[in-house]
C-alpha cells in the first residue's frame, strides 16, 4: 500500500481530489463505450448496465473497502460501502434532472429493472441479519458473506431471465422507451470501430478508474488519520461520493445518449454490485466478522438506502410522468432520505 506517512496533509488532499477527477472523466467515456458494446453485443442495455458497467464502474469502491478492511479499518471499509449504494440511489434522481420528456422512471421501466431492484433489496437486508446474528465465522469468514455472494450469482440469472423471458411488461406510452426500435435502429448503423477494438478501450478505462480507485482508499485512510475525522464520516461523505462517481457520470451520460435503460441499470444493478463490496471485505478482515463491526450509524445508512429503493421501485412500477421540480414523487423522496442520512454520517 501507498507509504504516506511524510506526505503533507495538503497533498494528500490534492492526490484524493486528483483521484476523484480520473474517475470521473474515465467513468464518462465508460458508459459511452458500454452503450455501443450492449448493442453490437446484442446484450441489451439492461444486461450490461448491471454487470458491465454496474461492476466496472464499482471497481474504486470495492478496492477502496477491500483495502480498507485489510489495513484495520473496518469503520471506513463499512462506511464506503453503505455510503456508495446510498449516494448512487441519489445519483439516479439527478440523473433524472436531465430528462426532461417524463420522469425517468416512467420512461425507462423494465421487468429486468425491476427484477434489479428487488434483487438489491433483498441483498442489503443480509449485513442487517447477520450484525444481529451470532458472531459466528469460518477461517474468518461470516455466512452472511456466502449468502450474498450466492445470492448475488442466483440474482443475476433472474435478471437474465426478466430481459429474455419477461413476464410484466410496462404499458408502452409515447415516452417510454421502445427497446425493439433502440435495437432495431443500432442494427442498422454502419460499424465505426471493430468491436475487439471496443473491448480494449473498456479495459483500458476500467483500468484507469481502478488504479484511481486505489488513490481514494490510501488517501482517505490517510485523512481520517490526519484529521481526527470519524471513519464513518469520512467513508460515507468523502470516500464514497468519490468511488461513486462514474455511477453519476455514467448515468447522466447515458441519459443524455437516450440509454435510458442503461443509465438505471447502470445505477440499480452497480448497487446490486456493492453489496458484495461487504462480502468481499469481511474476507480481506483478519479480526473476526465485519458484520459485528457495524455501529449504529451504518445502520441506519442500510435502512435508509432500503427505504430508498423501496421508493424507486414504487416509482417505476407507478410511473408517473411528471411531478415536484419536474422529477418523480420517488426522485424528490430519495434526494430528502439521502440529505437525512448524510446528517446521520456526518455526526456519527
Amino acid at each position: 500500500m501507498l507509504e504516506l506517512s511524510d506526505v503533507s496533509l495538503v497533498w494528500i488532499i490534492a492526490g484524493f481530489l486528483a483521484s476523484a477527477a480520473v474517475i470521473a472523466v474515465a467513468g464518462t467515456l465508460l458508459a459511452g463505450r458500454a452503450d455501443v458494446l450492449a448493442d453490437r453485443t446484442g446484450w441489451g442495455e439492461a444486461l450490461v448496465g448491471a454487470v458491465l458497467l454496474g461492476g466496472s464502474t464499482s471497481l474504486p469502491g470495492i478496492l477502496t473497502s477491500v483495502s480498507t478492511a485489510w489495513q484495520g479499518f473496518p469503520s471506513l471499509s463499512i462506511a464506503n460501502a453503505i455510503g456508495g449504494i446510498a449516494v448512487q440511489t441519489a445519483f439516479l434522481a439527478v440523473a433524472d434532472l436531465f430528462y426532461r420528456r417524463a420522469n425517468l422512471e416512467h420512461a425507462a421501466a423494465s421487468a429486468a429493472n425491476l427484477t434489479q431492484g428487488s434483487l438489491l433489496v433483498t441483498l442489503l437486508a443480509v449485513p442487517v441479519a447477520a450484525a444481529a446474528g451470532p458472531d459466528w465465522t469460518l477461517l474468518g469468514v461470516h455466512p452472511g458473506t456466502l449468502i450474498l455472494l450466492g445470492g448475488y450469482a442466483y440474482g443475476i440469472h433472474l435478471v437474465r431471465l426478466a430481459k429474455e423471458e419477461p413476464m410484466w411488461f410496462p404499458r408502452m406510452t409515447r415516452e417510454t422507451q421502445n427497446l425493439d426500435e433502440e435495437a432495431k435502429a443500432s442494427e442498422e448503423e454502419p460499424d465505426q470501430e471493430p468491436i475487439s477494438k471496443l473491448w480494449i478501450q473498456f479495459g483500458l478505462l476500467v483500468a484507469c478508474v481502478a488504479a484511481a480507485g486505489l488513490g481514494i482508499s490510501q488517501t482517505g485512510i490517510a485523512i481520517a488519520e490526519r484529521t481526527g475525522i470519524a471513519q464513518t464520516a469520512v467513508g460515507g461523505l468523502m470516500t464514497a461520493v468519490a468511488t461513486s462517481l462514474p455511477e453519476l457520470v455514467t448515468s447522466v451520460a447515458a441519459v443524455r445518449r437516450g440509454a435510458l435503460t442503461l443509465a438505471v441499470s447502470g445505477i440499480i444493478g452497480g448497487n446490486a454490485f456493492d453489496t458484495i463490496f461487504l462480502a468481499f471485505s469481511d474476507v480481506a478482515y483478519r479480526d473476526g466478522s465485519l458484520y459485528h463491526q457495524m455501529n449504529d450509524a451504518d445502520l441506519f445508512v442500510i435502512s435508509a438506502t432500503i427505504v430508498m429503493i423501496g421508493v424507486l421501485l414504487m416509482g417505476l412500477l407507478r410511473r408517473e410522468k411528471t411531478g415536484p421540480g419536474g422529477i418523480g414523487f420517488e426522485s424528490a423522496t430519495i434526494l430528502v432520505l439521502y440529505a437525512v442520512a448524510s446528517v446521520i454520517m456526518a455526526q456519527a
